[in-house]
């Protein structure tokens, strides 16, 4: 990410949306060990 701002936009679309897409995954596995937490 730190290298980001060197690269053509639409690359730094790309990384975007992977680091989207990895946020989101971690906020799934988030929940799932909170919920696992409460019960």
């Amino acid at each position: 990410m730190a290298c980001g701002c060197t690269k053509k936009k639409a690359t730094k679309k790309a990384v975007k949306k992977k680091v989207v897409k990895k946020a989101a995954k971690k906020k799934v596995v988030a929940k799932k060990k909170v919920v696992k937490k409460k019960k």
